[in-house]
């Protein structure tokens, strides 16, 4: 994913809401039905300003829950083994070694040279083989005690009673308008999938064949709308690709348009454009015209705007049916959501 935000700027935001949320900082918050601000007597109240920042508040609270669960699992799985050494009356490491580390076998030379023969090109030239081989020696030894570890720690949650009761947070769907937007898929589909893409976006491109199974996987039950979210500073050449793309929408064209822009991206001069125009069958002279104008720079930055608001911070971001999914996520990641909201009641 492209991102606008540097990642140590978001572990830093992450963990003062973090620090908020769980108390360590009580914050100084207004009393109940109290706004949280007034200008010239019109007051400004947490509602509206978690309306408008609902996305972001959602991908935070994700990010908490991510890191409670992971937490959570270690402890865990702690906790397990110390019980289990309890039983044995020995150390959480001699139960490791006698159920782990004795085990495991060492690795053989012939898997040490399956595996140099299989990822030889990934090996610097210039460091010796027998150096290389050790390396492999460690990483494969160290694969087979992890695999070992974790066969070990499930046959001990199996037997024993292990409740769960960390919720996921609360889905936080935004309302992202599709007016004007190209949309492709049947217009009553119960699903609607909104990306804010970059035509420059490697990311982007490389999803595209994720919303085709997508779109072939659920037919009329999905549509898709595209909105212009171009980063002029990863992609200099990608807002004008934009503004001829909705040109082709004007035509009718722009899935075509759209296709061809990614196929040849990051070319996007002027005579590419015109030629990606030509190709597609647009009437040249009302396409140039157009371009030229640059009739549609203020429905780009509309959408840039909007994106920015709606927490957008890299491409691609989709929105279903209003919740955020950044980046160029599996098919899984797609499927998983657009199920669950097929089966939420309407």
């Amino acid at each position: 994913m492209r991102s606008l935000a540097p990642a140590s700027l978001m572990i830093f935001v992450t963990s003062l809401f973090i620090v908020a949320t769980t108390g360590s900082v009580q914050a100084q918050a207004p009393a109940q039905g109290k706004p949280l601000a007034e200008v010239n007597g019109r007051p400004i109240s947490q509602e509206e300003i978690d309306k408008a920042i609902a996305g972001q508040l959602g991908k935070l609270q994700e990010q908490i829950y991510n890191l409670r669960r992971q937490r959570l699992e270690a402890v865990i799985r702690d906790r397990l083994l110390a019980q289990e050494a309890a039983k044995r009356s020995i150390s959480v490491q001699k139960l490791l070694d006698a159920e782990v580390t004795s085990k495991v076998g060492l690795v053989t030379e012939e898997e040490i040279e399956r595996f140099y023969q299989a990822n030889k090109a990934r090996f610097k030239a210039d460091v010796d083989e027998a150096e290389i081989r050790d390396q492999i020696r460690g990483q494969l030894q160290g694969q087979k005690i992890t695999a070992q570890r974790e066969a070990f720690l499930q046959s001990l949650r199996k037997g024993a009673k292990v409740a769960v009761n960390l919720e996921p947070p609360p889905v936080v769907r935004v309302e992202v308008p599709i007016n004007g937007a190209p949309v492709r898929g049947a217009a009553n589909a119960p699903v609607t999938i909104v990306e804010f893409s970059d035509f420059h976006c490697p990311f982007c491109k490389r999803v595209l064949p994720t919303l085709k199974e997508i779109e072939t996987k659920y037919g009329d039950k999905v549509k898709l709308a595209f909105r212009d979210y171009p980063i002029d500073g990863l992609h200099p050449g990608a807002r004008k690709a934009h503004e001829a793309a909705r040109c082709a929408h004007e035509q009718g064209k722009f899935w075509a348009y759209h296709d061809v822009l990614f196929d040849k991206a990051p070319r996007a001069g002027a005579d590419d454009l015109k030629a990606y125009a030509r190709e597609v069958g647009l009437d040249l002279p009302k396409f140039d015209q157009c371009v030229t104008s640059r009739k549609h720079k203020e429905v780009v930055q509309k959408d840039l705007d909007e994106g920015a608001r709606l927490g957008v911070s890299g491409t691609p971001a989709f929105f279903i049916n209003g919740e955020l999914l950044s980046g160029a996520q599996p098919l899984e990641s797609f499927v998983r959501v657009v199920e669950r909201e097929l089966a939420r009641p309407r």
